[in-house]
């Protein structure tokens, strides 16, 4: 395709036509996600530029060829498999300076790439301040420094979270002042060890709940400070879940946040979470948070860069308070999927207790998850097999305390900017790059997410969902049983207590 003969203003593929694109975070849900989507949805796209690393064992090539095999790429296999050859790997670390880049590796990205997407970073809630800061805010700035360097850039694009200034309770499309320098944060964390750093923690987050939130809020002020040199925009995404339906509906990779939580509810791990019944979790599906970063990079590219240019912030947020759920909603709905739907080898019938109170989420804790656990691992050691449940069980806490904040709040988001987006979208790619969600189906999405969860983290055959059925029927017959026999015994204590303690046998 020619660029010149279709105004790149009124097709987003011919917009992308011949761009270079440098994409931190390749490896990551929203990366992988990303790449799928460009080449396919804008297949004369010149070339993708991918930070990677070496990890567990396998080279850069061992680790593209790994990820290129996920079901996520079967339809992009299908129509155009030579656009895998546009991927061009690229060694380095965003954890480390400079980001740990070759000299030649630099030389050619600022000789050859016109578009940034840095959406690199850890998002650990629980990394160390010294850790979270050098990955997510340092890297910002070398990100910046490198596209200084860059004489065609057009866009540089950082996806951040939703969550950086949770002391609001409407968050704006703006940029708010920072809760720290970000000069003499990074300077801290590359001179202080992690236990001297560990040890100001808490004095420097405040009153933000973890180091993810301080670091990427220090990154949007990097970009802000940058946006005065650099073409800039900000997406927030808030909490990114399974693919609405773009390649395939459910798609998902990791168990973080509430995927990780509803997959131990399924399993019958998580009977008791800390977490609000009336709050509402602003959800958004990854291709619609796709989609946007696609089209705020279109819009940037298309604008002609001044110093005095406003940087460009969307909160990529779910837009309808009206058609989301309330956590109570959301639990009974998955729980009600379940049932259809049920996941292997459950343990126990899925149900769940939220509570707010931090004392009854930990004694129910113990009561409801340690110690079974506790009892099952026992019983799988006598057995011959390898004692898991516990360990599942830590995982399953400290998870839902990293989220206990989240789960206990609300906020809510200014969507202008994106509505501004959707009305600016070409007739002919409206469906291609769409990110309206006013005819959302709620109960279709989360039954989705739930068959996703199944096929893609636990790796389960729908095909054995009649197995999986029979399972369900006779875990549900034991636990009736259980409960009948516990009551009968409770009951006849109570009997008991009652017949030797009020009633007096030597008076009948």
């Amino acid at each position: 395709m020619d660029k010149n003969t279709i105004d790149p203003a009124k097709s987003i593929p011919t917009f992308y036509a011949g761009q270079s694109i440098f994409l931190t975070g390749a490896t990551g849900f929203l990366g992988k996600v990303y790449i799928e989507k460009i080449l396919r949805s804008c297949p004369d796209v010149r070339e993708i530029f991918v930070l990677m690393r070496p990890k567990k064992g396998l080279n850069l090539n061992e680790r593209l060829e790994k990820m290129l095999n996920l079901p996520l790429f079967d339809k992009l296999r299908e129509e155009q498999s030579s656009s895998f050859k546009k991927l061009i790997l690229v060694s380095g670390d965003i954890s480390q300076e400079n980001l740990d880049l070759s000299a030649v590796d630099r030389q050619m990205l600022t000789e050859r790439v016109t578009i940034i997407i840095h959406s690199g970073a850890s998002v650990k809630f629980n990394d160390s301040l010294k850790y979270a800061i050098l990955t997510n805010t340092r890297s910002t700035r070398d990100i910046c420094i490198l596209a200084e360097s860059m004489k065609n850039l057009v866009a540089l694009v950082y996806v951040s979270t939703a969550y950086t200034h949770l002391d609001n309770p409407f968050i704006e499309e703006k940029i708010y002042p920072p809760v720290a320098d970000w000069r003499k944060m990074i300077k801290v964390a590359e001179s202080l060890d992690e236990y001297i750093l560990s040890i100001f923690t808490a004095k420097c987050l405040n009153n933000i709940p973890n180091t993810y939130i301080f670091s990427k809020n220090l990154a949007e002020n990097v970009i802000q400070e940058y946006s005065s040199s650099l073409p800039c925009a900000i997406v927030r995404p808030s909490i990114v879940l399974s693919s609405l339906k773009d390649p395939i509906p459910g798609w998902i990779d990791n168990f973080n946040g509430p995927i990780g939580l509803g997959a131990a509810t399924g399993k019958g791990l998580l009977k008791v979470a800390c977490a609000s019944n009336d709050t509402f979790n602003n959800n958004i599906p990854i291709d619609t948070v796709i989609n946007t970063i696609i089209l705020v990079t279109w819009k940037l590219g298309l604008k002609t860069f001044t110093p005095d240019s406003t940087l460009f912030v969307v909160n990529c947020t779910f837009p309808d308070e009206n058609n989301m759920l309330i956590m109570r909603e959301l639990c009974n709905m998955m729980i009600r999927f379940s049932e259809e739907i049920p996941c292997e080898g459950v343990l126990w019938t899925p149900s769940i207790l939220l509570t707010e109170s931090l004392i009854m989420h930990y004694v129910l804790t113990i009561l409801w998850h340690i110690l079974p656990a506790i009892l099952i691992d026992l019983l799988l050691k006598l057995l011959g097999h390898q004692p898991v449940v516990l360990g599942l069980q830590r995982k399953v806490y400290v998870t839902n305390r990293a989220l206990q904040h989240f789960l206990c709040n609300e906020w809510k988001f200014d969507n202008t900017n994106s509505r501004d987006l959707m009305s600016l979208i070409p007739s002919s790619n409206r469906e291609m790059f769409s990110i309206d969600l006013s005819d959302f189906d709620m109960e279709k999405y989360y039954r989705n997410a739930l068959i996703g969860a199944k096929k893609y983290l636990l790796h389960e055959d729908m095909n054995r969902i009649d197995a999986a059925k029979a399972h369900r029927k006779r875990v549900d017959l034991f636990v009736a049983i259980f409960k009948i026999i516990m009551a009968i015994g409770m009951l006849w204590m109570v009997y008991k207590w009652i017949f030797l303690n009020i009633l007096d046998p030597t008076d009948l």
